[in-house]
């Protein structure tokens, strides 16, 4: 579909964009990444099998509106969030989003390495000094397929989205068979304790990150209604059925490792060959959204070689104990990431009437202060909010940036009344 470097700095062409099914398939292998069926394990733990569903219902359906919602301005505009954010937080204002978004990523594929090191280790039985040079592996492994860009990424897809959904159905129906059916599995107690909107907030944040940065795809979508269709079925169903296998199969076996629990269910060779489709799939889209992050926060073009340098990055912060940390960074994601999406919400639809100009001809000021100060509100009062911490960053910093908008507007207006 593209040159070598996928439009790093400029919008997408409208030549050449992808229809629905594309575009869906590289979503749908983005959302079915290993680490979601671990955080569900999380949930699995702590919930009924009906409220579990319930939560991840609330939570995936929040995920994939907020998804579709940055999808659309996207495909209308095609800008990628981290182009939009120089609109919003301003030349070098936007510089914040782009560090939040390449650290937020950055970990996700330090995680990932870490985990499918670990997880082999364990599975095949090998000595634990492998460990840390099997992360150096992996870590190299995985950025290749970022570096040929979205045909690489498109052709991956189509092999591993069908092979990891019948690993999943295949993987639930033994927990179900295990538990005696499903009344058995409705009367099984949760062994932890967890509030419902620490639950939705885990949910989000498994994918608040990458829902942000889908726009990296789905600006290539043909109409705003590709983007939108691909966005809600990749993030509802793909992110949806990867929490509830993990907290399904939790439930039963009351692990919330599901390594472990193929393990048990006798699928250790299926284990191995997930964790290496799945990671090589998932970890290829993660560092190619760090390296499109930070070829805006560079202004360079250059993203072969720094999608190799995150790669570098990445696997330091794995063989350092990035897996240990998995919840923490989740709520830490859902506070900080998704008022990055409200203030961009708001200023496309309130403060520019839907419509970017192009960005070769756009008058930007070096720091957009309503947009750096509607952020800095919505990220501190979601980090503190007792309620679902994404859902109140994105409400507070759209709301905080439409009235900062409004107050700016008036002012000019005051000072022109007093001259006269």
């Amino acid at each position: 579909m593209s040159n070598s470097n996928d439009f790093p700095l400029v919008e997408a062409p409208a030549a050449g964009r992808k229809g629905v099914f594309s575009i869906a398939m590289v979503l749908f292998s983005f959302t079915f990444f290993t680490g979601t069926m671990f955080a569900g394990g999380k949930l699995g733990v702590s919930f009924s099998i009906v409220n579990l569903l319930w939560i991840a219902v609330i939570g995936n359906a929040l995920l994939a509106l907020y998804a579709a919602s940055l999808g659309w301005i996207a495909a209308r505009s095609g800008l990628n969030t981290v182009l939009m954010g120089r609109f919003c937080f301003g030349e070098i204002g936007s510089k914040l989003a782009d560090f939040i978004l390449g650290f937020a990523e950055l970990g996700w594929y330090a995680w990932g390495t870490a985990t499918v090191a670990i997880s082999l280790v364990k599975i095949l039985a090998l000595p634990e000094a492998l460990t840390q040079p099997l992360m150096v592996l992996f870590g190299i492994l995985f950025c290749v397929t970022a570096l040929v860009g979205y045909k690489g990424l498109d052709a991956l897809s189509r092999l591993s989205v069908p092979l990891m959904f019948v690993l999943l159905i295949v993987s639930m129906y033994l927990a179900l068979h295990h538990a005696g059916g499903w009344q058995a599995m409705t009367r099984i107690a949760p062994s932890d304790t967890m509030t419902w909107s620490a639950a939705i907030t885990m949910v989000f944040g498994t994918f608040a990150s990458g829902a942000t940065q889908a726009t990296n795809w789905t600006r290539l979508a043909n109409s705003s209604r590709t983007a939108i269709l691909a966005s809600m079925g990749s993030f509802l169903i793909g992110n949806g059925l990867m929490i509830v296998a993990g907290a399904w199969c939790a439930i039963v076996y009351q692990q919330a490792d599901i390594v472990e629990v193929l393990i048990l269910q006798g699928l250790s060779v299926a284990a191995v060959i997930m964790l290496c489709l799945n990671l090589l799939t998932i970890q290829g889209p993660t560092i190619y959204n760090v390296s499109a992050a930070a070829c805006h926060l560079l202004r360079s073009e250059r993203r072969r070689t720094l999608t190799l340098a995150a790669a570098g990055v990445g696997i330091v912060l794995a063989i350092g104990g990035m897996y240990e940390m998995l919840i923490p960074f989740l709520v830490l994601l859902g506070s900080i990431i998704p008022p990055i999406g409200g203030v961009i919400l708001a200023d496309y639809w309130f403060a520019r009437g839907g419509r970017y100009p192009l960005l070769q001809n756009a008058r930007l000021p070096r720091f957009n202060w309503l947009g750096l100060g509607a952020y800095a509100a919505g990220a501190v009062v979601a980090y503190l909010s007792p309620w679902i911490a994404p859902l109140v960053g994105i409400s507070v910093s759209a709301l905080v940036y439409i009235a900062l908008t409004l107050l700016s507007k008036r002012q000019p207006a005051a000072v022109a009344e007093q001259e006269s």
